[in-house]
């Protein structure tokens, strides 16, 4: 199977072209510059793997949650795609790819997972995962809010924390919740990569869907009113 793959919910842009299980990646961070940088990548790696677009099989997308901005990019960018070719897109939750990043510490495993990203505003955004057989199974909903409003499913601990919610607030999450952690890296961000190769499990479970079915994950409500407000502002400064 072939399929490309996007993630910019946070600062990191990332691309990735998965080949039959094989996956190729570009990843920096480029914050304000995905729009500029995301479609070449794309056509970069396409013509590393001597690929046209036209012999994808589908489209992956980190829908969120992250940055308004970031998520409504991604998904415009692969609905374009999609549409154009006429290809399924299946949507991954960025925090469950961003959770993959703790395989990197015992590959193989079956681990418990709390993926976190700082939100701003002095929230962060949540989810907890059990990573088992290359796939990521959400054991509880996607939330945002403060640090002190986290929840970690069950009373165990040996969890592995992930994200830069975990630094967020002066580091609340990581003070408050040590005692149920082996270990938190504070530096993560999602990938790409991981992205494809969740979405590869999806396509194969039958969850692709047309690209005009696709829905972001923005998780805050008040997104709408947000964006009222800041062109209110903008108006009152002319």
């Amino acid at each position: 199977m072939k399929l490309l793959a996007f993630e910019t919910s946070t600062e990191a842009l990332s691309v990735a072209l998965s080949i039959d299980g094989q996956v190729r990646e570009r990843f920096e961070l480029a914050p304000r510059r995905h729009a500029e940088l995301a479609l070449p990548w794309a056509d970069e790696l396409l013509a590393q793997a001597g690929l046209k677009r036209s012999q994808l099989d589908g489209i992956a997308v980190g829908r969120g949650p992250g940055a308004f901005t970031g998520v409504r990019l991604a998904i415009a960018l692969v609905q374009g795609i999609a549409l154009a070719l006429d290809r399924p897109v299946v949507a991954v939750s960025t925090l469950a790819a961003l959770a993959m990043r703790a395989q990197d510490a015992a590959p193989g495993a079956t681990l418990r997972v709390l993926a976190a990203i700082d939100a701003r505003m002095g929230e962060v955004y949540s989810g907890a995962f059990e990573l088992k057989d290359g796939d990521a199974r959400a054991l509880d909903e996607e939330r945002v809010g403060a640090p002190d409003s986290v929840i970690v499913p069950g009373g165990e601990g040996g969890w592995i924390g992930v994200g830069t919610g975990f630094g967020a607030a002066d580091g609340a999450l990581s003070s408050r919740l040590s005692a149920r952690f082996v270990s938190i890296d504070a530096a993560q961000l999602p990938h790409a990569a991981d992205v494809a190769r969740l979405g590869t499990l999806a396509f194969a479970r039958g969850d692709a869907v047309p690209a005009d079915r696709v829905e972001p994950a923005y998780l805050r409500n008040n997104v709408a009113l947000t964006l009222q407000e800041q062109q209110a502002l903008r108006d009152s400064k002319r």
